[in-house]
């Protein structure tokens, strides 16, 4: 049965990948019965709502609760390259539970780090070719995925390791808000913030800078707020 699900969506990325014509987009749906036939109970939602660390193109939640992401990309489009660029780091920094794909070959990252590969299809002369020996290893890597938990906290270092992604992130979301008000001569509170900064603090002060500090104070701020709070 499992067998069976993935054949036929191999068999429809090949009818699509066969026009020609087929883009990135055009094999989403086709990604989408796939993992949700797979995992019983799992929503994939294409394209959902924007997050702090980008745009993921799905999101796979469980009883609306997150459980993992996937970022598609093109068939035959290097994993490789991709996994270098500066979107993937974003999202390998904030996402502890995310797949890297071009729709024939899945990369499996778990808190940032690869745990995993395996192709389902390959490109020959010009077709898309299934194989049937990967079957079963996909189909035990895609649903423990799907039962992924969230991170539980068990060490100080550990504590340390997720704020400093989290950060990060922060920092990414804030520089690029900056680097848009400036390019766009606007001012709005954040760059009035950096403004009043460079006036009484730190005169020479460059935006990734105070991106950098502004986001290590959000992070350890609302941490120390959190440690304090009674309920």
């Amino acid at each position: 049965m499992k067998n069976t699900i993935i054949h036929d969506y191999i068999k429809h990325l090949k009818t699509r990948y066969t026009t020609g014509i087929a883009r990135e987009h055009s094999y989403r749906g086709d990604l989408q019965t796939l993992v949700e036939s797979l995992n019983p109970g799992v929503l994939a939602t294409n394209e959902p709502a924007r997050i702090a660390c980008g745009a993921p193109d799905f999101i796979l939640t469980r009883n609306n609760i997150p459980v993992g992401y996937v970022e598609a990309k093109d068939i035959g489009v290097s994993l490789a390259k991709i996994d270098a660029s500066e979107q993937l780091k974003r999202y390998k920094a904030s996402l502890d539970n995310l797949i890297l794909t071009d729709y024939c070959e899945f990369w499996f990252y778990r808190n940032g780090k690869k745990v995993g590969s395996l192709a389902i299809a390959e490109i020959r002369n010009g077709t898309l070719v299934s194989i049937p020996e990967a079957f079963q290893r996909f189909t035990q890597l895609i649903q423990d995925f799907c039962l992924h938990v969230g991170q539980t906290i068990t060490s100080a270092q550990k504590l340390a390791e997720m704020m400093a992604g989290k950060a990060k992130m922060m920092q990414v979301v804030i520089e690029s808000a900056l680097k848009s008000d400036e390019k766009n001569d606007q001012n709005s509170t954040l760059h009035a913030q950096m403004k009043a900064f460079q006036k009484i603090l730190i005169h020479d002060i460059t935006p990734a800078e105070f991106a950098d500090i502004y986001a290590q104070t959000l992070a350890y701020g609302m941490f120390a707020a959190r440690l304090h709070d009674p309920s």
